[in-house]
């Protein structure tokens, strides 16, 4: 499949990594090294994606969440396409996101 990383998910990765990277130098480069291995990971057959919780799972919206730092990319999949629509941190605003999710 294809994948398409949002706008809006591309700024929390930016802005995730920029915070990781005060923290202790090299470590905002290897989150984004991270999401770009599971957004590779999401092209492939079967991916291991897991749903989402409560109305976003019934909209389709699935979770890969990364093995290293706490965050899950959330996807949504219409035609062929896997579409990134958030990089959200596990213990911050849960389901910010749900408003860039559509009805398919």
């Amino acid at each position: 499949m294809k994948v398409k990383v949002s706008k809006e998910a591309t700024e929390e990765l930016i802005e995730a990594a920029a915070w990781y990277e005060l923290e202790l130098p090299g470590l905002g480069e290897q989150l984004i090294n991270a999401f770009e291995l599971a957004t590779a990971t999401l092209a492939e057959p079967n991916p291991p994606l897991v749903p989402a919780i409560g109305k976003a799972a019934k909209l389709g919206a699935k979770r890969l969440i990364l093995q290293r730092f706490p965050f899950s990319i959330v996807t949504i999949a219409n035609n062929q396409v896997i579409t990134v629509i958030a990089f959200a941190h596990h213990s911050r605003k849960p389901g910010y996101w749900r408003s860039r999710l559509t009805p398919p």
